[in-house]
């Protein structure tokens, strides 16, 4: 394909694109570049890559090692620069082309806000669920007396443990108490943790573990993991999912949010559903957003909160049959 045949065809497409020459100066955009990045480039021919990005000294000098070094790579939560002054993150692909660089700019949704309304609403919940969460946590202690069966014990003990848990995050959002408890993690216990919990439902799914076994312990809130990884199943699984693979692995060179990162841990929650409806793919993350007639919209915005509060990140891919929420948290600390 030629040049400009190639061209008028990336023209049509949604995802931002732009050609970089062997001076890093831009060559081309796409129209859906220059919509996203609310600029007049008209005149983009011939200015540097730079002033795409807002951090244009670190961009240049990453830009550059790819084309030494003739290796695709990706570029996870940068900052964009925006014609608006709107603050603009995206996941960028860079790969050889020609004698410069392909970049694709996949624009990612806007993080809440530090003052959420999120907040105030979980709440507000918080202080509605604990006279119920009382009384289940009752009625289960005292069928846990009564029951013979060793095997209903230990479920009666799961949804005492289960009580006490959310009984203590909400006791956090009541008292303010904004800070997480934070302390070593090893994620592998809090999937099978996880998978234990699914493993009591009525119908319970089919569970695949795809697990990297060098994963270390990460510094984090258990609890408040744990309330990331059941949300994500429980989405899945109320979208009509009957498949989750839950799986781990350790990723080198990650930005996530201002921060680049030697290593970081990435959390993979697949499931076989239909898919997220494509209306929502933009606000997916957003309080009161919900595909659902009955879902309250408030457990992916809280796990992306939690996620941010870790220094991580949540993201998701999707297409009907294979949908993919991948939870990036940090295994140090994170330095610029």
């Amino acid at each position: 394909m030629s040049e400009m045949a190639w061209r008028a065809w990336a023209g049509q497409m949604a995802t931002g694109v732009a050609l970089v020459d062997a001076e890093l100066r831009l060559r081309w955009l796409n129209p859906a570049l220059v919509e996203c990045l609310e600029f007049g480039f008209r005149h983009a021919p011939g200015l540097p890559l730079g002033v795409l990005l807002a951090d244009a000294d670190e961009g240049m000098a990453r830009a550059a090692k790819v084309l030494v070094e003739q290796r695709p790579t990706q570029w996870r939560a940068v900052p964009l620069a925006s014609g608006s002054g709107r603050e603009i993150r995206a996941d960028i692909a860079l790969q050889p082309f020609d004698d410069g660089l392909l970049l694709e700019v996949h624009v990612l949704a806007e993080p809440l806000a530090a003052a959420s309304p999120l907040s105030a609403t979980l709440r507000g919940f918080a202080h509605e669920v604990k006279n119920p969460l009382a009384g289940l946590r009752g009625a289960a202690q005292l069928l846990q007396r009564r029951l013979e069966s060793d095997d209903l014990r230990a479920l009666a003990g799961l949804i005492i443990d289960e009580a006490d848990r959310l009984g203590t995050l909400a006791n956090r959002l009541l008292h303010h108490d904004g800070a997480a408890q934070l302390g070593p993690v090893n994620i592998h216990q809090l999937l099978e943790w996880l998978a234990d919990l699914l493993q009591a439902e009525p119908t319970p799914p089919q569970l695949h573990h795809d697990y990297d076994p060098s994963v270390p312990d990460l510094h984090g809130d258990a609890d408040r993991l744990q309330q990331i990884l059941l949300n994500l199943a429980r989405n899945a699984l109320e979208a009509g999912a009957r498949t989750l693979t839950l799986r781990t692995r350790v990723e080198h060179g990650v930005r996530l949010g201002e921060h680049m990162l030697r290593t970081a841990l990435r959390v993979d929650v697949i499931d076989d559903g239909p898919g997220v409806p494509a209306a929502l793919r933009d606000t997916l993350f957003q309080p009161l957003v919900s595909g659902r007639a009955d879902g309250t919209g408030l457990g992916l915005a809280l796990s992306r909160e939690i996620a941010h509060e870790h220094g991580g990140e949540l993201r998701c891919g999707s297409r009907p049959g294979c949908t993919t929420f991948s939870l990036y948290l940090p295994l140090e600390r994170p330095h610029d």
